[in-house]
């Protein structure tokens, strides 16, 4: 690792900076952003504001991705976005404006905290404080989806190295500048070797960089239970993109209300501030929506500001407004709360409160902001080989009894000289050679070829010391096979970089 650091400006910005984008959103987007204005206002933050439209009526003016494309130069020159949540409408081609935003802008880490406040708002578990962080640009959420047949339709996870040192190391620098103990890893590397491994291995690795710190790493199924049931026994939870998304609901579920968590999302020159809840267009209008969610973004952004007394003296006076039983309908339907309070009364009675602390929750914390400093990033040599090819197929059979022997048998004839096929598996279990006739199988099938004089390792299962074949043999490969009527959907090559196999074995292969 290259010792060179980048400033990644959590907080704080240059003054300068201190102009902020926002957008009313949709559906309760308008009444709680005014909330939130309200107080930033109140509290005398000292911000000046530029407002662009994004979300439905910009979709319905033809803007697939929910935002209009001269508003780019506006969010590049202020460079802190406050977003309400907004409608997506309903049908296909419609894109996702938050997945837009968090990778046109480069935001690569999604950072969510969730706290307990009982006994105000319910919950089972009135410890709880922890920090999921996401990483927030790759995985499923690349949305590189194909059809290929006319049963399977496939997504593309895609985990990179970069990708994953920068959120790790985010996390870490996370929990050391935040007085935090503890990071926790989650991952499927039990079933996903190759990416949700990366993950977990680069985890590791980066851990011995942090002694101070504790690590464990889950894996997400039972992590996810965990959150759920025991969420005090985690601090800092660091995770890929798909899962982080699903545990950080869970989280603010578990803590009381998923209508009270605000998140950040952090890049190198941009920051996004929004609630984690939708647009509510059920409740719209109606003065019930809880500003709460955004609120608790909008501090987020103070601290990113290096307005931390700022941030303090509203998260207190929010709290103040809690323990004083003052709760839109949300929460006092589950809470001993003595009223019932609209959207603008909630807001108001947070703004009487400035100045004021909570009586028995704990008072936020005024943090001196200091930045957090990734690494760069220095590309390592790379000795990459190529020995083999997966050509996957549309294929049903003559017969339409879609039988592997049939298809394996087709296969070797027209395998030629250089490459060989080693194996055919359908939806990654092997079916051939010795599959077993119970095995469902679709039209979508995975065919692998490898060198004709490659060995296997001591288990029989992997490729050592594989010939490299060429380019023009995988070719010409599948040249034979369309000649010969073969449905070639794609293929995916075989490598070995820096002398390991890097790619995985199919379930029984």
């Amino acid at each position: 690792m290259n010792s060179k650091a980048q400033i990644f400006p959590v907080a704080p910005v240059a003054p300068t900076l201190n102009r902020i984008t926002y957008a009313m959103g949709d559906g309760i987007g308008p009444e709680i952003m005014e909330a939130v204005l309200l107080i930033l206002d109140m509290a005398g933050c000292g911000l000046s504001f530029d407002e662009i439209q994004i979300g439905e009526s910009v979709y319905q003016q033809g803007h697939l991705s929910g935002i209009a494309p001269d508003n780019w130069a506006l969010l590049r020159n202020n460079r802190i976005f406050l977003k309400a949540p907004i409608t997506t409408p309903q049908g296909g081609g419609y894109k996702s404006l938050n997945v837009t935003i968090r990778k046109t802008m480069g935001l690569f880490a999604n950072v969510r905290p969730v706290q307990a406040y009982s006994p105000f708002v319910p919950t089972h578990f009135p410890r709880m404080d922890l920090v999921v962080v996401r990483e927030n640009e790759e995985d499923l959420y690349a949305g590189i989806e194909h059809q290929q047949t006319g049963e399977v339709v496939q997504c593309l996870k895609l985990v990179s190295r970069p990708g994953c040192e920068r959120i790790i190391r985010y996390a870490f620098e996370y929990a050391r500048t935040q007085g935090r103990r503890k990071v926790t890893c989650l991952t499927k590397d039990n079933i996903m070797k190759l990416t949700d491994g990366m993950f977990h291995r680069i985890f590791d690795e980066l851990a011995k960089d942090y002694p101070d710190i504790q690590t464990e790493h889950k894996i997400i199924d039972i992590g996810a239970a965990l959150l759920a049931a025991e969420p005090e026994r985690f601090d800092v939870v660091v995770t890929l993109n798909l899962y982080g998304d699903i545990i950080s609901d869970i989280t603010a579920q578990v803590a009381g209300s998923v209508g009270l968590a605000g998140s950040s999302n952090i890049g190198q020159d941009f920051a996004m501030f929004e609630a984690i809840h939708g647009s509510a267009p059920d409740i719209a209008g109606k003065d019930l929506a809880n500003p709460s969610g955004l609120l608790n973004a909008a501090c987020m952004m103070l601290g990113h500001l290096g307005l931390n007394e700022q941030s303090a003296l509203i998260q207190n006076a929010w709290r103040r407004t809690l323990e004083d039983g003052i709760h839109t309908a949300d929460i006092a339907s589950t809470s001993p709360a003595r009223k019932s309070s609209g959207t603008r009364a909630f807001a108001d009675a947070v703004a009487e409160r400035l100045g004021e602390k909570p009586r028995s929750l704990p008072a936020a914390r005024v943090r001196a902001s200091q930045p957090i400093q990734i690494p760069a990033y220095v590309p390592a040599p790379v000795n990459k080989r190529l020995v083999g090819i997966d050509v996957f197929l549309d294929w049903t059979g003559a017969s339409g009894e879609r039988n592997p022997q049939e298809l394996g048998k087709f296969l070797e004839t027209h395998a030629g000289k250089a490459l060989k096929l080693k194996m055919i598996s359908n939806r990654g279990l092997k079916v051939y050679p010795d599959g077993y006739p119970e095995t469902f199988c679709t039209d979508h099938w995975r065919c692998r070829f490898v060198s004709t004089d490659s060995k296997l390792d001591a288990w029989g299962e992997g490729m050592v010391q594989a010939r490299e074949v060429s380019f023009l043999d995988v070719l010409a490969l599948q040249s034979r096979l369309n000649a010969a009527g073969s449905a070639i959907i794609k293929t995916e090559n075989l490598y070995e970089i820096n002398g390991e196999r890097a790619y995985t074995l199919g379930q029984g292969e």
